[in-house]
C-alpha cells in the first residue's frame, strides 16, 4: 500500500483508532498489529514498517489505561484541590503539573469543593485508573479510601491539611505562627476588638489558625471575645455571612483578620456594598495573598502561606516515594512558614 493510499484510507470519521481498525487497514491480524506496535520482533520487518506507517497515519495512541492493567505503570498522578478560585491553588497545580511532566508523569486534577463525597467519587476514580501518586487537600472524611492508596504500594502527599494517624507525608502550613503575627500586627497598632474569620474546628488549619489568634490576644492582655470569633466552610458566601454578622455587632471590630482565604472574598464584597473606607473604617488584614491584592485601592495586607514552595516540596516528596519507595515508611509532618506582608489595608486602632 502507498502512502497516498494509507492517506486516503486514515481519513473517517474522528473516533478512538483502534488496534482492529489498523489491521483491516493494513489487511493483517489484529495480533499482527499488537506485536508490531509492541516491537516484539515476531512480525516481518517491512510488514511491521507498513503497519507504523498505517498507525501514524491514523493517528493511533495507545490505551493509556488498557497498557497499565498489564504494565501496572499508568503514568498518571492524581492532584486533588478544594477549587481554582483560591490563587495559591492555582500556583500550586501550575507548579506541581510541571515538575511532574518533567519527570515524565501526567497530571489528572479533581476539583472537590471540599465535599467528602465528590472527594471520594475522585477517590474511588483515581485508583481505578491505577495513578501512581497522590497530592491532595484532604476533607479529613476518607480515610478508609484513602488507605487502600497506601496498603496498595501508592504514594500520598497531604497538603495544608493533615488527619490523624495519616501514613502519608503531611506538607502543612505554620499556621499557628502564622495568625499569631497577623494579630500581634493589628494589635500593635491599637486593635483591641478584632473579628477572625476562621475555617471549621474539624480542621487543622482552622484550629491553629484561632490558636495562633488567640496566643497573641492574651499575651497582649485582650479578653476573648467569642463573638468576634467566626468559624465555617471555606468558601465566599460564609464571608459575607459572617461579615455582616460582625458588623451587625453592638460594638462591631475595629478589624478584621479574614483568616479563612475563600471567606475573604464575601468580605470584601460587604465592605464594598456598605461603602466601608478601609482602613480609616476598619482595618483588613487577609490571609493567602492573591495578585491583584497589590494593586487593590487601598492594596490588602496579608499573611502569606508562598503557595511555590509548598507545592515544590509536594512534588519533589512524591517523586522520592515513588523512585525510592523502600527509603521511607509511615508519613511526615513538614511545615512551611507563613510571612506578614504589610500593604496599606491596615490602620492605627482606638487605642492610639
Amino acid at each position: 500500500m502507498s502512502d497516498d493510499e494509507i492517506k486516503k484510507n486514515s481519513i473517517r470519521a474522528p473516533h478512538f483508532v483502534t488496534l482492529r481498525d489498523i489491521a483491516e487497514s493494513a489487511s493483517v491480524s489484529v495480533s499482527t498489529v499488537s506485536r508490531a506496535l509492541a516491537g516484539k520482533g515476531l512480525v516481518n520487518r517491512r510488514t511491521e514498517s507498513r503497519i507504523l506507517r498505517i498507525a501514524e497515519a491514523m493517528g493511533y495512541r495507545p490505551n493509556a489505561l488498557a497498557r497499565s492493567l498489564v504494565t501496572r505503570n499508568s503514568g498518571l498522578i492524581g492532584l486533588m484541590l478544594h477549587n481554582l478560585l483560591n490563587a495559591s491553588f492555582q500556583r500550586t497545580a501550575e507548579i506541581i503539573q510541571t515538575r511532574l511532566a518533567d519527570a515524565g508523569y501526567q497530571l489528572l486534577l479533581c476539583i472537590t469543593g471540599d465535599n467528602p463525597q465528590q472527594e471520594a467519587d475522585f477517590l474511588s476514580m483515581l485508583f481505578d485508573h491505577r495513578v501512581e501518586g497522590l497530592i491532595y487537600v484532604p476533607t479529613g472524611k476518607n480515610m478508609e479510601l484513602i488507605r487502600r492508596f497506601t496498603d496498595s504500594g501508592v504514594p500520598v502527599v497531604g497538603l495544608i491539611r493533615r488527619q490523624i494517624d495519616s501514613p502519608y507525608d503531611s506538607i502543612l502550613l505554620d499556621d499557628i505562627n502564622g495568625a499569631y503575627e497577623g494579630t500581634r500586627y493589628l494589635l500593635e497598632l491599637g486593635h483591641k476588638r478584632i473579628g477572625i474569620l476562621v475555617g471549621r474546628p474539624e480542621t487543622n488549619s482552622g484550629r491553629e489558625r484561632l490558636e495562633g489568634y488567640l496566643k497573641a490576644l492574651h499575651e497582649f492582655g485582650v479578653p476573648e471575645n467569642p463573638n468576634y470569633i467566626c468559624r465555617g466552610p471555606y468558601n465566599a458566601p460564609f464571608g459575607k455571612q459572617a461579615c455582616e454578622t460582625l458588623l451587625d455587632l453592638k460594638t462591631p471590630p475595629t478589624a478584621l483578620f479574614a483568616a479563612n482565604h475563600e471567606a475573604s472574598f464575601g468580605v470584601m464584597r460587604v465592605l464594598s456594598e456598605r461603602s466601608i473606607s478601609i482602613p480609616d473604617q476598619l482595618s483588613l488584614l487577609c490571609y493567602e495573598d492573591e495578585p491583584w491584592f497589590s494593586w487593590q485601592k487601598p492594596a490588602i495586607s496579608v499573611v502569606d502561606s508562598g503557595p511555590e514552595a509548598m507545592a515544590n516540596l509536594a512534588a519533589e516528596r512524591l517523586l522520592q516515594r515513588i523512585i525510592r519507595p523502600d527509603a521511607f515508611s509511615g508519613g511526615r509532618e513538614l511545615r512551611m512558614g507563613a510571612k506578614l506582608i504589610i500593604r496599606d489595608s491596615c490602620g492605627a486602632g482606638p487605642g492610639f
